[in-house]
């Protein structure tokens, strides 16, 4: 009989720390949150001091009933729920329940918390527990009592003026208004033209290029040419100025430090996983959340990293004693710093005793558990665990160098710029990604030795066009970075806010960016336009810091949402009242209807927006978005067949995912088919080695290839498959990729392989691509 029960959140990590602490212990698991708000209006009361009513939620009935029955036979109770605001009302919760059901008498309770899950840690939080935060636990309150009061009360408004199955959120609203608003400035992007002139020169046999800076003794600026005209004129001069060559100026050095980045928190391991592994955050958070809970290595279970829900940047004065002797042993005693690293946290909130994210121990190498690890894990660990050794090490110095070239006289000067890397540091182990670069950001440019006076041959003059580009479409880390710099949710809510826009279709995510629906943009036009101060971006940073002054013990929770319910709730009904669902679903046009005369608008349908007369039903005149005015309403035939089940025309149809056959007598007849039929790539498919590998198209427009055997066989690729094995694991096809920043190469498919080499075939025409795939 075990005197002590321990409640944690999963199983695994139940399973890990029973066995470090013995069998005096019994470790049970909550399965995450025990009770919720009661789904149904009501559940929360704001005419009586905002009481909340809670139920256990059903999948964990019988873990809540096992926790009561083992509690009989122990003494003393331990919490060890996760060390955050959740993990703190989780807890709570859960002694709630116990003492309703008066399973705690006579028994001691304790608030144990695991930052990391080894066995030192383990015993140290057992033998220094501690009491429930009244002020955690009461700031987790207001923040589901805040997204339930939203979400009951906006939503249905939504279902009424826009369509039935709609959402708003506290948190979720902001977030889709910034996608909604990039989208529009993309779409009122201008374009303008402009051009650059280059000088191609040479010396001591290598290739560097200058920038025309200034001419006939005027600074250039982005737009000083903007046309062809002009920069052909200005090349001719300056190659005439030349006369085959440029005079070094000047040359200016300048030796600058380069610091390593903090170690991880939530929100930059998300982003940093979405820039180098292409993770979601919700893959991120997953993965992370398999490497703390314990990994069994060799008959021990061990967490590999701290717990991955932290604000925090601070390091324990061991874990960086470590790092430092580590960093002394394999990279040698140059590369530490005389003194520790130390960083600051920005969030307010973070507390101290927690830590970033972190290896539990430097000493275990990324390369030394990859057989325990699925390519995911280890991926994810080699991350964190570069990251966390590259912030102890000492700076990077680079020498930054720009040469002044001048052309037939100091009036027309071209500039040169490069680098040198003089020391790497931490640039040895791990560099920071960014968002958005151009190609070639992250390359170092190299520059010939020379100096004052050098003559430098000239071998050609370059006029290159250019266009300026809108803003770039939100990625994930893009948003992640966007949502912490605003101050909008927290990181631990990140991945939930991105998945429910998209489950709620608001958004979609192809190639890895962001575009918002037809019912996105108008649910977030409603709000915009109806509901500002709740979707704007201050107030929404301003509501989650007086959540975290809650946490803090510096604010009331009663009456902080007293403050946001009565005009809120004030709003709704003034907005019920006043609002008609024309008002938000339908947009004027300045065009009339062919059928009747009376005016068209564009309208919100099931299937996206489309165009159709103000007066139906009396008038059913409806075309697409896309079509012209002047085209004929009658469907399109298909020349030449007939449908295979019924023998009536084919025509072409529009749904919901675009264009495609359709019989003409439906409904009596639902023969359909694609408007474009899958092509044969010529390949086999390497997993049923039955089928063939088609070229398809999904919904989306998005092309894919798949096996011909589908649905037997699910076997699918994004990029273009060839015939031809690997010769790394032999996998009997390879695939043709073109990312920005590696240009075009032949990649192994198989996910545990790193097999890549550049691709040499030339045309990447679909004509050819398919021709390669037959014939490589």
């Amino acid at each position: 009989m075990s005197k002590n029960l321990v409640i944690v959140e999963s199983p695994a990590k139940a399973k890990t720390i029973e066995k470090y602490l013995g069998k005096d212990f019994k470790v049970l698991a909550s399965y995450g949150h025990v009770r919720d708000l009661i789904p149904k209006e009501g559940a929360v009361d704001p005419d009586n001091h905002f009481a909340m009513k809670y139920q256990v939620i059903e999948r964990n009935q019988r873990h809540v009933l096992e926790i009561t029955k083992a509690l009989k036979d122990a003494d003393t109770l331990y919490l060890a729920t996760d060390p955050d605001r959740e993990g703190e009302a989780i807890s709570w919760h859960l002694l709630e329940l116990l003492k309703a059901k008066k399973a705690l008498k006579n028994k001691a309770v304790h608030r144990v918390a695991f930052h990391e899950i080894t066995k030192k840690a383990v015993i140290e939080a057992i033998a220094n527990p501690a009491e429930l935060s009244l002020n955690l636990i009461n700031a987790q309150q207001a923040r589901r009592a805040l997204d339930y009061l939203v979400g009951f009360n906006l939503s249905p408004l939504l279902w009424k003026k826009i369509r039935r199955g709609l959402s708003a959120g506290r948190v979720q609203s902001p977030a889709l208004r910034m996608i909604v608003e990039r989208a529009l400035d993309i779409e009122a992007f201008k374009t303008r033209e402009y051009w650059t002139i280059e000088a191609q020169l040479q010396a001591e046999k290598q290739l560097f290029n200058a920038k025309l800076t200034h001419f006939n003794g005027k600074k250039l600026s982005q737009f000083s040419l903007t046309n062809q005209s002009d920069a052909e004129k200005t090349q001719k001069a300056l190659i005439v100025a030349a006369q085959g060559k440029l005079i070094v100026a000047k040359i200016e050095k300048k030796q600058r430090k380069r610091h390593p980045s903090p170690p991880f928190i939530t929100s930059t391991l998300q982003q940093e996983a979405a820039r180098k592994l292409g993770f979601t955050t919700k893959r991120t958070m997953m993965v992370a959340q398999q490497l703390y809970e314990g990994i069994e290595m060799g008959g021990e279970i061990a967490g590999l990293i701290t717990y991955m829900r932290t604000d925090s940047v601070n390091l324990s004065v061991d874990a960086v004693t470590e790092i430092r002797e580590l960093i002394g042993e394999k990279y040698g005693a140059e590369n530490v710093p005389k003194q520790p690293q130390q960083y600051k946290t920005k969030s307010k909130n973070a507390q101290e005793a927690h830590e970033a994210i972190r290896p539990t121990t430097a000493q275990r190498l990324p390369a030394q558990v990859k057989t325990y690890l699925t390519p995911e894990q280890h991926k994810l660990y080699d991350l964190i665990w570069k990251r966390t050794i590259a912030c102890q090490m000492i700076h990077a110095t680079i020498d930054m160098i720009a040469i002044d070239l001048a052309c037939g006289n100091e009036e027309n000067n071209f500039r040169a710029t490069g680098s040198v890397i003089v020391k790497q540091g931490f640039m040895a182990v791990y560099l920071e990604s960014e968002d958005d670069t151009s190609e070639g950001d992250d390359k170092e440019k190299f520059l010939p030795p020379l100096k004052v006076a050098d003559k430098v041959p000239l071998l050609e003059v370059l006029a290159n066009q250019h266009f300026t580009e809108p803003p770039p479409r939100y990625s994930e880390a893009s948003l992640v970075k966007d949502l912490e710099e605003h101050g909008i949710g927290r990181p631990s809510t990140y991945s939930t806010i991105i998945s429910t826009l998209q489950n709620r279709e608001y958004v979609t995510l192809e190639s890895k960016r962001f575009y918002p629906t037809d019912v996105g943009r108008i649910v977030n036009k409603f709000l915009t336009a109806h509901f500002t101060k709740y979707v704007d971006y201050n107030f929404t940073a301003d509501l989650e810091d007086d959540l975290d002054a809650v946490s803090r013990g510096e604010k009331d929770w009663i009456p902080l949402l007293h403050e946001f319910w009565q005009p809120f709730t004030q709003l709704i009904q003034e907005k019920e009242a006043s609002v008609q669902r024309k008002d938000v679903t339908q947009e004027a046009m300045d065009e009339a209807c062919p059928d009747c005369g009376n005016p068209l608008s564009i309208r919100l349908g099931r299937n996206g927006r489309f165009i159709g007369c103000t007066h139906y039903p009396d008038c059913s005149y409806t075309r697409n978005l896309t079509d012209d005015a002047d085209e004929s309403g009658a469907p399109e035939l298909v020349e030449g067949r007939l449908c295979p089940l019924c023998n009536n025309t084919l025509v072409i149809k529009n749904g919901r995912y675009g264009k495609f056959i359709g019989c003409s007598a439906y409904p009596n007849c639902k023969h359909i088919e694609p408007l474009e039929k899958p092509q044969d790539t010529g390949v086999s498919c390497p997993q049923c080695k039955k089928g063939q590998i088609l070229k398809r198209k999904a919904r989306s427009n998005k092309v894919f290839y798949s096996c011909s055997n589908y649905p037997k066989c699910k076997y699918a690729l994004w990029d273009a498959p060839i015939n031809e094995s690997c010769p790394q694991c032999h996998w009997p096809l390879l695939t043709i990729k073109t990312t920005k920043r590696r240009g075009t190469e032949k990649v192994c498919p198989q996910k545990d392989c790193s097999y890549a080499t550049p691709y040499e075939g030339g045309d990447l025409s679909e004509k050819s691509l398919l021709n390669l795939a037959k014939f490589p």
